[in-house]
C-alpha cells in the first residue's frame, strides 16, 4: 500500500493572497472545536515537535474519537490517499498563519504580523510557497 505524505522539508507556507487578515488570528471557540481551531492549539503548545502528518492525523483521530489501539491502523489507511496539506488549512487560508517546515519536517505557525514570518518571507534560501486561495482568480 502506497503511503501518501504532507509533509514539506524546509519550506515556508505564506497565507493565501485572499487571507481575509493580515496578522495571526486565533480560531474562535464554538461549541465543537473546528479544525482551524484544534490545528491552532496543537501548534501553539508544541512549535517543532510534530509535522504536517503528526498535526492532521491527529485532528482525524480527536474528531473520529480513535482509541489507541486504533491509531496506527487508522493512521495507515488515512495516508493510503493523499490528504490536504498546511497551503489548504485553515489557518493559512484563513486565520494569517504562516507555517514553517524545519530540516526535519517538524512545524511551527508564524502570525504574518511577527518578525519572524518576515524573515522567513525574504529568507532566499528557503523555499516559500502560498496557501491556497479559498476563491478561484
Amino acid at each position: 500500500m502506497k503511503i501518501h505524505t504532507t509533509n514539506y522539508i524546509n519550506t515556508f507556507i505564506e497565507i493565501a493572497e485572499d487571507s481575509p487578515v493580515d496578522f495571526g488570528e486565533v480560531p474562535p471557540v464554538k461549541d465543537e472545536k473546528s479544525i482551524a481551531r484544534m490545528q491552532y492549539e496543537i501548534l501553539e503548545k508544541h512549535p517543532y515537535k510534530y509535522t504536517s502528518d503528526d498535526v492532521l492525523f491527529m485532528v482525524f483521530a480527536q474528531r473520529n474519537d480513535l482509541t489507541k489501539s486504533e491509531l496506527k491502523e487508522a493512521r495507515e489507511k488515512f495516508f493510503s490517499k493523499g490528504q490536504p496539506c498546511f497551503r489548504s488549512s485553515p489557518l493559512t487560508k484563513r486565520y494569517g498563519w504562516g507555517i514553517h517546515n524545519d530540516k526535519d519536517g517538524k512545524i511551527a505557525m508564524y502570525g504574518s504580523e511577527t518578525k519572524e514570518y518576515k524573515k522567513y518571507c525574504s529568507d532566499k534560501k528557503l523555499p516559500c510557497v502560498k496557501a491556497m486561495r479559498s476563491k478561484r482568480a
